[in-house]
């Protein structure tokens, strides 16, 4: 096992369509999932594809641990905001709803910065395990958003690409300042 290098926002690796995996159970698929687990959690992240680390292939690995879940979330966001370790290998992803929301993300190849992504706030994913098992599993929430976020890496898009509004892409350092500036704005429009 091995941590890798991260590539980041510029990268033509970060822009390409990734290839579907042949046979996820090849030694070198295994060793790749390692590497993408290994990696992700020494970034402390929610979640890696891998054209993040410079191989160009469907395969994607994500958690979403209780306490990377949003501080605040609603009663719907609740609803299912983790998932554990899983590694998707040529994912597929249907969406249950038209509903989107926005939320905040971040991106181990965009470090330091987060912005305001609407998400799609139910989905179904299917894919393949590195053991060759079929795996088929329903998100909402955070969870939901984190297996959008990973599988659009595959397709060559960053979260700042699904941006509506760039004014609400800020450094993780200002988010405070931020969010404080503008909650007053937000319960006058609820208000």
């Amino acid at each position: 096992m091995a941590i890798r290098k991260i590539a980041r926002m510029g990268h033509p690796v970060l822009r390409g369509v990734a290839k579907p995996v042949p046979d996820p159970t090849a030694p070198e698929v295994q060793a790749l999932v390692r590497d993408m687990i290994e990696t992700m959690i020494d970034a402390n992240g929610a979640g890696l594809a891998a054209p993040q680390i410079y191989e160009p292939w469907r395969i994607v690995v994500f958690q979403a641990p209780p306490e990377r879940a949003p501080e605040e979330v609603d009663e719907e966001e609740a609803f299912d905001h983790t998932a554990p370790l899983t590694v998707l290998i040529n994912p597929e992803i249907e969406f249950l709803t038209e509903e989107t929301e926005k939320g905040w993300e971040g991106c181990l190849s965009v470090p330091g910065l987060r912005g305001s992504v609407p998400r799609v706030t139910a989905l179904r994913y299917r894919g393949v395990t590195p053991k060759g098992e079929r795996i088929e599993r329903v998100a909402r929430g955070f969870h939901a958003r984190v297996v959008q976020h990973e599988c659009d890496h595959l397709d060559g898009i960053l979260y700042p690409q699904r941006m509506e509004d760039l004014t609400e892409l800020i450094f993780e350092s200002e988010a405070r300042v931020w969010l404080a500036a503008h909650a007053p704005a937000k319960e006058q429009d609820n208000g």
